[in-house]
């Protein structure tokens, strides 16, 4: 049920934290837009502030600084040069960048300044920022990344996902916390509850948010938006921007800031992709055994593998069959018990084994450093989810190359892949080339005969509504080969 946000009467709240710094004052709006230039930055929006190069100019205390400092980070990235002071600024904000880009850094380091600035938590109060994001495993990975940055505030984070005990996130919740990381439907649950309630959320962030709606959270997104108040800040980050997203940033954001780095779906152009055909799935086999030792622990190996693959089920048969060849690997997807999948993710990245086989449901967000190389078994559904499987590696400016496996049968796959390719300024195959152009032919082929096929039925028929019903199926075939 949606509540009647005028009739509450909210306290107020300070947004804006940000001064800009001399250094960057003195940037010419020329200067400013090579640099964004330089960065493959697209930037709309009235009044944007302009980019800091440096984190001095962020304006940030030595104590936050200090944290940055000590968790590795030396220049902000080119998502974080715009976002953080943007974000700073108070102002509402879509930002669309490839994966491992920084985005997780660009909006928890403005969350704290925001939050030091609020009223302290009383009795009761439910949290002031709030991180909706779409799969357990980017959650708990976000809440650890705030964990880390908070403590250097003495600020209280907590985590909310299904498959995880409700009570204890109930009792955590009920003690207080500034900053809550939760899935949508877990957090509806415990607001219901009366585990935490909306009412202080002045900074809210959805991250991921195609792939909440690609499983079906749109709902209880909009719920939750819906029941925070109005005038709060609210961020969206995400990999990839789809029109019913689009939508709900209109919705849920005040006149925003919308900061696209690269092209939107683009892959990393810090992975390099190579391309394999093989004629049909029994090569796939042979083609990774040869390869995957050199990978793995060879003379020219760096970091863990990660292993696509398309079904659960392909998934448990993949990993033994490894097993049984030698290999020391883990298999992840979404039938296993959380407690599982949070250790078997916790031994990936401690590198207790360097082979990881996993559904898409490792793909999305998740930040595995050790991976340099991904390997996708099976191609994935689409080309937004290939995006985010390759992205796994190249992560924060290191190198990365994953590898496609398609077959002969898969030619539709083939042109999205080819359009992907040339997008990241990467070279296309001449084999995946020939696979793709299979498509267009056929369409071709159909679209001819369909013609024809109207043409020879025109000329028999005399029922003039019969021959538009002729037309309009001619126009669907059009419109089919336009869009292949």
């Amino acid at each position: 049920m949606r509540i009647d946000h005028a009739s509450i009467d909210y306290p107020a709240f300070e947004k804006c934290f940000y001064t800009e710094h001399a250094d960057i004052e003195k940037l010419t709006p020329a200067q400013v837009n090579e640099l964004r230039r330089e960065l493959d930055m697209h930037v709309t929006g009235p009044d944007v502030p302009k980019p800091c190069v440096s984190f001095a100019h962020f304006g940030f205390d030595d104590r936050l600084l200090e944290t940055i400092s000590k968790a590795g980070y030396t220049t902000p990235t080119g998502i974080q040069q715009q976002s953080v002071p943007a974000a700073l600024s108070g102002r509402d904000m879509i930002s669309i960048a490839k994966t491992g880009s920084g985005k997780t850094a660009a909006f928890l380091w403005p969350m704290l300044v925001h939050i030091m600035d609020q009223p302290e938590l009383e009795k009761a109060d439910g949290p002031i920022g709030l991180v909706l994001a779409p799969t357990r495993e980017l959650v708990a990975q976000i809440y650890t990344e705030a964990k880390k940055f908070a403590k250097c505030y003495n600020l209280r984070v907590a985590v909310a996902y299904g498959g995880a005990s409700k009570m204890e996130q109930f009792k955590e919740l009920r003690a207080g916390v500034e900053i809550l990381v939760a899935t949508p439907g877990r957090l509806i649950d415990l607001v219901k509850m009366k585990a935490t309630n909306l009412r202080r959320v002045t900074y809210l962030v959805l991250d991921e948010a195609d792939r909440m709606f690609d499983l079906g959270f749109e709902p209880q997104v909009r719920s939750i938006c819906n029941n925070i108040r109005p005038d709060r800040q609210t961020l969206l980050f995400s990999a990839t921007f789809k029109p019913k997203v689009e939508r709900l940033a209109r919705e849920v954001t005040t006149d925003p800031v919308r900061i696209t780095v690269g092209t939107i779906g683009q892959a990393n152009e810090d992975v390099t992709q190579q391309i394999h055909i093989l004629p049909d799935d029994t090569f796939k086999w042979d083609w990774l055994v040869t390869r995957l030792l050199g990978f793995s622990v060879g003379e020219w190996a760096h970091g863990s593998v990660l292993v696509f693959v398309a079904r659960m089920g392909a998934v448990d048969i993949l990993t033994q069959n490894l097993r049984d060849t030698g290999y020391d690997c883990g298999a992840l997807h979404g039938d296993m018990p959380q407690f599982e999948r949070d250790r078997v993710l916790r031994d990936f990245k401690k590198n207790k084994f360097s082979i990881l086989i996993a559904t898409d449901v490792a793909a999305r967000g998740l930040d595995i450093k050790t991976v340099r190389t991904v390997i996708n078994y099976d191609v994935a559904r689409d080309i937004d989810s290939h995006v985010h499987r390759i992205g796994r590696t190249g992560r924060a400016g290191e190198k990365g190359t994953a590898y496609t496996l398609i077959t002969s049968k898969e030619d539709r796959f083939a042109g999205d892949l080819v359009r992907n390719l040339e997008a990241s300024s990467q070279p296309v195959p001449p084999e995946l080339l020939s696979l793709a152009m299979q498509v267009r032919q056929a369409v071709q082929w159909m679209h001819g005969n369909a013609i024809y096929c109207m043409h020879a039925w025109m000329d028999r028929i005399d029922d003039s509504a019969m021959h538009v019903d002729l037309a309009a199926v001619a126009c669907d075939v059009v419109v089919a080969e336009v869009a292949c």
